[in-house]
């Protein structure tokens, strides 16, 4: 049996893709032509990824883990979250930490959102020994 290698795209509805486009490039460096460790060819169509884990996970429909009226939340792991926090303080949007989301075994939290009001949670793994 084959077997999947990972997630190959995410593809989501948007009023302005193109202006949402250039903000996840802005904001967090994500997208097409976009290189997650600044190495190799770039490709005008793939965002290139560090390998790494991918949770997975359906959540019930009453779930108050994430805005009742969106289907999902995307989970970006950094490397760095207050770094990649830097550029939401200096724009003045809105960034919720809650130190309750953040365990020593899974990592550090920080939830924002894009312009067209799509919840995103930023995720720091735990240090590798």
């Amino acid at each position: 049996m084959g077997h999947v290698k990972g997630i190959g795209g995410l593809f989501f509805r948007a009023r302005d893709p193109d202006a949402l486009n250039a903000w996840y490039k802005e904001r967090l460096g994500i997208g097409a032509g976009c290189n997650a460790d600044d190495t190799g060819p770039i490709n005008e169509w793939t965002w290139n990824v560090a390998a790494g884990p991918v949770v997975f996970a359906p959540f019930k429909a009453d779930t108050d883990y994430f805005a009742g009226d969106r289907q999902y939340m995307i989970n970006l792991r950094v490397d760095d979250l207050e770094a990649v926090l830097a550029p939401f303080y200096a724009a003045g949007d809105d960034v919720i930490i809650k130190e309750g989301w953040n365990d020593p075994a899974t990592g550090r939290f920080a939830r924002v959102q894009d312009p067209e009001g799509n919840p995103i949670e930023l995720w720091e793994p735990p240090a590798t020994k």
